[in-house]
């Protein structure tokens, strides 16, 4: 589908208007960052760069597009005939999808033509801002499930058919690596996992006869749902049934489905009833409004669950803290010169100039805190052994310690309109989450009350802000 009108009507209306202004071709950057960690946890996880760079690297206007947009009466020929010419052109800079980010750290830097910065702003925050709280979800989940596998369940409680794509993508790279969306598993090259539901049970004429001719169908695949009608008294027993069989035909029952019920209970009786019947490689897989406060509920009761199925929590990004990421996007240079929104509620301030992001970290590569310093090569950047200020309370300070190395979190991922970088595959954007997960400090992960890390701004940023504020105070 063409996305070019998929925007807030003011990016529009500002554009027109900079038109005018003969403003459209200044130079500009703008900064997309979040002010609040998502789930009152202790980190996100970037994600959703990959397709907001197709995005920037496909927008072009269709005649019908510009048909609609004379049609609303607000835009004159010649608005309608720049945007017939009309592309992305500008430099990106941003942190690799599966990055943890924090607080006021740029998600994405968006250099170019006060057109091309301004116009994407919209579809930059609809991509960023949700496949981030998706991976950041999922991270939870799969450190809630200890060891046991996460699959993502949520299709048909999705935001509708784009939002189910963008769950199972962004899921993925937090570490829930399987979905039962078909057409995700497709285009993602990811593996497909599912059971049958009630109804199959209920169309039968009585529960083991559903689950024979299941097995009939899929014998090498057959993973059973239990709880249609009992499940210790019915289910569990017409499974072994169905297990036994399968065995003495050559194949091997996959697994069992809790769907409703004390999930901890069930799972530990399920798991005693297989392995006192010979069959413990059969999996144990649970169901039902699971979220991470659920799962740990249940690891904390010696649950035996050994495959989470997680649905509506995971795919409308439930829970204390979540429902949005709340990104923002915000100008930091314009014609050459920082910009900064000074306002009468200081948590909507923002920080002036384009930036880099550096990460100190100990001779074990584990993250000690994050220091935010001017892009700016006409002065020395920001080192080991210097102060970084805490942005909110600058009496607050730190001293990166001499030995601690600085690495840049961000790279150029696109210039002159052009993606610079090959796309990664899911499973190493997984991968590499997982690896920079295990570099936070202790406590981190913790689903309340985690611990709080630590991101400051370099001395020449702090005063660069200082100046700013007291020019529009005058």
């Amino acid at each position: 589908m063409d996305k070019s009108l998929l925007t807030d009507l003011y990016e529009l209306t500002m554009l027109a208007g900079y038109q005018r202004e003969a403003m459209l071709e200044e130079h500009a950057a703008f900064e997309m960052f979040f002010r609040e960690t998502p789930y009152q946890g202790g980190y996100a996880v970037f994600a959703g760069l990959q397709p907001a760079l197709e995005y920037l690297s496909g927008l072009a206007f269709t005649g019908e597009d510009l048909h609609f947009l004379a049609s609303l009466g607000l835009f004159d020929d010649s608005f309608l005939e720049f945007l017939k010419v009309f592309r992305f052109r500008g430099k990106v800079t941003a942190p690799r999808e599966g990055e943890i980010v924090f607080p006021g750290e740029p998600l994405m830097t968006v250099e170019g033509t006060l057109a091309e910065t301004q116009f994407v702003e919209t579809m930059l925050l609809n991509i960023i801002n949700f496949q981030t709280l998706v991976a950041t979800k999922a991270t939870r989940l799969t450190h809630a499930a200890g060891g046991s596998q996460v699959i993502e369940f949520g299709l048909r409680r999705a935001q509708g058919p784009d939002g189910a794509m963008s769950v199972a993508r962004a899921a993925a790279i937090g570490g829930v690596r399987a979905t039962s969306n078909v057409l995700a598993g497709r285009v993602f090259d990811l593996p497909v996992r599912g059971t049958h539901a009630h109804s199959w049970v209920m169309a039968f004429a009585d529960e083991l006869s559903a689950f024979r001719a299941y097995a009939e169908s899929f014998p090498d695949h057959c993973v059973l749902l239990v709880d249609t009608y009992d499940t210790l008294s019915s289910g569990l027993p017409n499974s072994l049934v169905v297990a036994r069989e399968l065995r003495a035909a050559g194949h091997e029952l996959i697994g069992v489905r809790l769907d409703s019920g004390d999930l901890a209970y069930l799972s530990r009786q399920a798991r005693r009833m297989f392995d006192d019947a010979g069959f413990p490689d059969v999996k144990i897989v649970a169901s039902n409004e699971l979220d991470e406060y659920v799962i740990n509920s249940i690891r904390s009761e010696r649950g035996l669950v050994d495959i989470y199925g997680v649905g509506t929590r995971l795919a409308t990004c439930a829970g204390p803290g979540g429902g949005a990421l709340g990104g923002v996007y915000k100008l930091v240079e314009f014609a050459g010169k920082p910009r900064m929104k000074v306002t009468s509620d200081p948590v909507k301030s923002t920080l002036p100039g384009c930036k880099r992001w550096l990460r100190a970290k100990d001779g074990k590569g584990r993250f000690i805190m994050d220091v935010l310093d001017l892009d700016d090569e006409r002065d020395t950047p920001f080192g080991a052994g210097q102060v970084a200020y805490d942005p909110k309370h600058p009496q607050r300070c730190k001293t990166v310690a001499a030995e601690c190395q600085l690495v840049d979190c961000c790279s150029v991922v696109m210039d002159g309109g052009q993606v610079l970088q090959p796309a990664r595959s899911l499973m190493e954007m997984a991968d590499y989450c997982e690896a920079q997960l295990k570099r936070l400090p202790e406590g981190s992960l913790r689903l309340i009350n985690p611990h709080v890390y630590k991101v400051g701004i370099s001395k020449r940023l702090l005063d660069l802000r200082e100046k700013l504020q007291r020019e529009h105070s005058c």
